[in-house]
């Protein structure tokens, strides 16, 4: 059997089998590696070379840990919190705040994408204080879960702005153009236009099918991390909104989220909300809160590196195109389920599309797909396997968010729910619209 099937699988059985992350991405690699042409010493040398290169990321999210205690202790997440808690005296108002929170979240997750790029940065500054009333409202975390997925994930492989402008203009357009093929024609929106109606089918059966029914949750106060009563200040409301604007900026302007969450974490220690003597102590409990989806994504990063030392992409793709026989509607869903398994053992759909595009173009002209439709397939292909993987930094971050109060699992909250509700959905639709573009 192909080692990365062997290595993918390996990880989603362990994972599934309440393995931490971390444990089942390790395995998974060496398993991989071994299973190979690769040698012990080359495969720890592999995986050594992918885990540095996760070093920026887990450093960013530290920072960004750091900034959102900071902003939890100046007491605005909790004012805002306070006052949906004190709506939720009738029925009425009950469902008029659970609508409002799925409408905002909703918004604030697709427009992380655009019209402010700060991707998953919102999640720990938004969710863990609204955590309370999503209790309180017995509103199923799933769904949250869900939602936000949806916005992180549908915007980049729709729209061609922010996110999008980079996965659809910089990596998949340019990518199968480099593979041979002219797509200088191709809407882009209109050939991944399928896909996503696939995601929002899946967003629609999450909220009004699946998850619809009150879940219960025990009643924990987001309490800024601390034991003793907030106190909220003009002062510190002002500080904190100022350092999220300036924080914003300077990500927007560099391109670097380490430094937005620096300069915003620098704001409240040099207007004194945060005294010096307590910002080391703010800033190991940001590391706390983020630290464990800094490990996964340095694991998945080694794990990833692993999949590519091995060279056994492509002899996958060709073993599995010994199946086509000619037949458009028989490749089309191999070549689907091989980007599910790739993009599910790397965790992002940025990095699997370059590694699919070269195998996948010639595959596609040889078999008659139209450009419309090689772009459908290869791009719904790489971003399929985003929503519901177990290093997917978009589904850390929602468990992250979600289980700021222990009671959201990573696999049964996360995982399981967004695999179904989207991977399900956008593998039929991409399919579909491959064969009929």
């Amino acid at each position: 059997m192909n080692a990365v099937v062997i290595a993918v699988m390996c990880m989603l059985i362990l994972s599934l089998c309440r393995v931490h992350v971390v444990i089942s991405l390790i395995i998974g690699a060496f398993v991989g590696g071994l299973c190979s042409h690769l040698s012990l010493s080359e495969t720890i040398t592999a995986f050594n070379n992918g885990i540095s290169n996760g070093a920026n990321i887990a450093l960013s999210y530290a920072m960004l840990g750091a900034f959102a205690v900071a902003i939890s202790k100046s007491g605005l997440p909790e004012l805002l919190a306070d006052k949906a808690i004190k709506q939720l005296s009738s029925s009425g108002a009950k469902q008029r705040i659970k609508w409002t929170l799925i409408i905002v979240i909703g918004l604030v997750s697709i427009s992380s994408q655009n019209l402010i790029p700060i991707h998953i940065a919102f999640i720990p500054l938004l969710i863990p204080p609204l955590l309370y009333v999503m209790s309180r409202l017995q509103l199923n975390r799933r769904m949250i879960a869900c939602i936000m997925t949806f916005g992180l994930v549908t915007p980049y492989m729709f729209l061609p702005v922010g996110f999008g402008n980079i996965f659809l203009n910089q990596i998949l357009l340019k990518n199968i153009t480099a593979s041979g093929m002219d797509v200088s024609h191709v809407n882009v929106m209109h050939a991944m236009a399928i896909p996503a109606f696939g995601m929002f089918v899946g967003l629609l059966w999450a909220i009004f099918v699946s998850y619809r029914k009150p879940r219960q949750y025990e009643l924990i106060h987001h309490n800024n991390f601390q034991n003793q009563p907030l106190v909220i200040s003009k002062k510190a409301l002002i500080v904190s909104l100022l350092a999220i604007i300036l924080s914003f900026l300077v990500q927007l302007s560099t391109g670097s989220m380490i430094l937005g969450a620096l300069v915003g974490f620098i704001c409240f220690i040099g207007s004194g909300t945060i005294k010096w003597g307590e910002a080391d102590g703010v800033f190991t409990d940001g590391i706390k809160m983020m630290a464990m989806i800094g490990f996964v994504m340095i694991s998945a990063q080694g794990f990833a590196e692993v999949l590519k030392a091995t060279h056994e992409i492509e002899p996958l793709v060709i073993q599995s195109s010994t199946l086509f026989a000619g037949n458009k509607i028989v490749a089309a869903f191999m070549m689907m389920l091989i980007g599910l398994i790739i993009t599910l053992g790397i965790g992002s759909s940025f990095s699997t599309i370059p590694v699919i595009a070269a195998i996948y173009v010639p595959l596609c002209v040889q078999l008659g797909f139209s450009p419309m439709a090689t772009v459908c397939l290869i791009g719904a292909s790489g971003a399929i396997g985003d929503a519901g993987s177990p290093p997917s930094d978009t589904i850390l971050a929602t468990t992250a968010g979600l289980n700021a109060d222990g009671q959201h699992d990573h696999i049964r909250d996360s995982v399981i729910p967004t695999f179904l509700h989207f991977n399900v959905p956008l593998f039929f639709a991409g399919w579909l619209g491959s064969l009929i573009l």
